[in-house]
């Protein structure tokens, strides 16, 4: 059953399967950062007393090696996952914390940084073992169409964590004396919280228990890698998740050398910049739900690279030729016009990032054999690693050679660019989705009303009026399943859109008359998808109209489902008649209606087999549609 599209993905919160799930990750992950940037404002601003680095290279170091565990550990953690009940999991992880924070203490409380240095090496591990259980929980308890939001929740959750952690690492660190002692104190709270939330995760069983563990995780990542590769999607989609944490990590553990170097700020502005950068993609994360429809929706993650590579571009241009001089605080810092520009280039492509990553891992959790989620999860993790270990990497090289931290930023500005289209260009199916979904966001705002209708699996044809040369999109881009349809030759050849039709599997049809052969290549495409179990969707007008009124059903339907007789779901496009790609007027795309235009496409129960005729689709079909064509 679908979700109802008025239920927000906030009221998973009240309810057991996720909220102390989420608490649980929220503890954990703004303790990670109580920690760690309490030390790197340590190593940054008191280099002599806290380890002895450079004020710039400490954000990278300390990041480095708390993401080393993960390339040492993860393919551990997956096979783990796959064998044990990952609230189980959950709560083993949390003792650990426990366990480590008391090291970390010892460090703070002492001033011992090889304590501290080996406690953000220990928080990795913490963070390595409970990351393939954590999200291969999420597709276990929710639905597919609660996978975008479950997913924002977390993003969202686990940015305002950082935030809050670091706002109050920041705060205790800086009080003067006593500081180091409150961050072990507060830190080691939290860790006993976190256990607590733990104890009320709901049972997980484990989907494959009797799963002998490979310990070499050399072998066991190449062989996790492999079954990834089985789907392309997938894997490609961990290639995209993986540069994205190449790509933030440069900002994130640039931080406090931007602000102190570039900015001239102090502590507080370098949790000003952290505020700002999460609250952005936090609110990224959230409104995927909103703008994907309660679906999995690829299409954001074009739209989301496009943002991360302009405002990543701007805040070069808007902090390059800063002048560095006296450190200042946040207050001082926001009454100087030009730091607005800086502020806004953070927030909005992190916003963008928001969108970008929450349908990849929604993607990833859904496309995954179950079995095999959590060892496909942790192979994700392994990438993620290196490619962060790469990054600091080449920060670190970068600014070794002197070149400026804004300089770095429009480095992988232009990065960011190339993976993308990279990407795009092995996945064509990104690109189609995001064609379809700016075309159903700008120009229509489409009422659906009985997509309930449709079976949510097996095969189906859908029958539609045919108005316009995107009736293709609107319908694909409304309905959660993939749509194969097949339409006239001359459309599927319109430029643009025939790129969009390719990659979704369109059928190009002709009649007997013009091209016998493709008509049978069709028929025998159609019998093709149907005995896979896919749902087709045909207009039986053979034509987009150019009066706003049906034309005759033609006979092609009765000879599909006597072919392979599946369910028939009727269904009327309302609103399109008159639109800028409709016939209105003789010639489509000559007159174009207002954007955001209101259009309907509604869904009637479906019909059995034996009970379809060309004319009773008919009737139907403009039962539905009424007046408003």
């Amino acid at each position: 059953m679908s979700q109802p599209q008025s239920q927000s993905q906030f009221a998973l919160l009240g309810q057991r399967r996720f909220a102390p799930f989420f608490w649980t990750q929220f503890l954990g992950a703004g303790n990670d950062n109580i920690f760690k940037f309490a030390f790197t404002v340590l190593a940054t601003y008191h280099a002599a007393e806290w380890g002895g680095l450079d004020g710039k290279l400490a954000g990278p170091v300390i990041g480095g090696l708390f993401i080393l565990p993960f390339v040492l550990f993860s393919a551990t953690s997956g096979q783990l996952a796959d064998k044990y009940d990952r609230a189980a999991i959950a709560r083993w992880v949390k003792n650990l914390e426990i366990a480590f924070m008391l090291v970390i203490a010892a460090g703070f409380i002492w001033k011992l940084p090889v304590f501290l240095f080996i406690g953000v090496f220990l928080m990795g591990c913490h963070s390595t073992l409970f990351g393939p259980a954590k999200f291969a929980y999420l597709p276990q308890h929710l639905r597919n169409d609660e996978l975008t939001g479950g997913n924002g929740l977390v993003e969202m959750g686990t940015f305002v964590a950082i935030l809050l952690g670091t706002m109050l690492g920041g705060a205790l660190v800086a009080m003067d004396g006593v500081g180091p002692t409150y961050v072990a104190i507060v830190s080691l709270a939290v860790a006993v919280l976190g256990r607590v939330a733990a104890g009320f995760i709901p049972a997980s069983p484990a989907p494959v228990p009797d799963l002998k563990v490979n310990w070499n995780p050399i072998t066991e990542t190449w062989a996790n890698l492999k079954i990834a590769n089985r789907n392309r999607a997938v894997f490609l989609s961990m290639i995209g998740i993986s540069w994205l944490w190449f790509f933030g990590s440069i900002f994130l553990t640039s931080f406090t050398g931007f602000a102190k170097d570039v900015l001239s700020g102090n502590e507080q502005v370098v949790t000003l910049l952290l505020a700002v950068f999460s609250i952005g993609i936090g609110l990224g994360s959230v409104l995927c739900e909103k703008m994907s429809g309660h679906r999995i929706e690829i299409g954001l993650v074009p739209f989301g690279s496009i943002g991360m590579t302009v405002f990543a571009v701007d805040l070069y241009f808007a902090s390059r030729g800063m002048k560095s001089g006296t450190l200042i605080g946040a207050a001082e810092f926001i009454n100087i016009g030009a730091n607005w520009r800086v502020m806004a280039d953070l927030f909005l492509l992190a916003m963008f990032a928001g969108f970008y990553s929450v349908p990849l891992y929604a993607m990833m959790q859904a496309r995954t054999e179950p079995e095999y989620r959590a060892r496909i999860i942790a192979a994700n993790n392994i990438l993620n690693a290196l490619f962060m270990v790469v990054a600091a990497g080449m920060a670190a090289a970068i600014l070794g050679a002197g070149l400026t931290l804004p300089q770095l930023f429009l480095t992988v500005a232009i990065m960011n660019a190339a993976v993308a289209l990279f990407i795009y260009k092995l996945v064509p199916e990104f690109l189609m989705r995001f064609i379809i979904w700016m075309l159903i966001h700008t120009f229509y705002k489409v009422d659906k009303r009985g997509l309930e209708n449709i079976p949510e699996e097996g095969a189906c044809v859908l029958v539609s009026n045919h108005v316009s040369f995107v009736d293709a999109l609107v319908i694909g881009g409304v309905i959660q399943r993939p749509v194969r349809f097949v339409m006239d030759h001359r459309i599927f050849k319109v430029p643009v859109l025939n790129f969009v039709f390719r990659t979704a599997g369109t059928i190009p049809i002709a009649s007997a008359k013009e091209d016998p052969e493709m008509l049978e290549r069709a028929y025998e495409k159609i019998a093709k998808y149907l005995e896979e179990g896919e749902v087709v969707c045909i207009f039986p007008e053979g034509r987009i109209t150019d009066n706003g009124d049906l034309y005759p059903f033609k006979k092609g339907i009765t000879r599909i489902i006597e072919r392979t007789p599946v369910p028939v779901v009727p269904m009327a496009l309302r609103g399109l008649w008159g639109s800028f790609f409709s016939r209105w007027g003789g010639t489509a795309m000559r007159y174009p209606r207002g954007f955001f235009s209101k259009i309907a496409l509604e869904v009637a129960p479906s019909w059995q087999p034996a009970t379809v005729t060309p004319e009773g689709l008919q009737a139907k079909v403009a039962e539905m549609r009424g007046d408003w064509k």
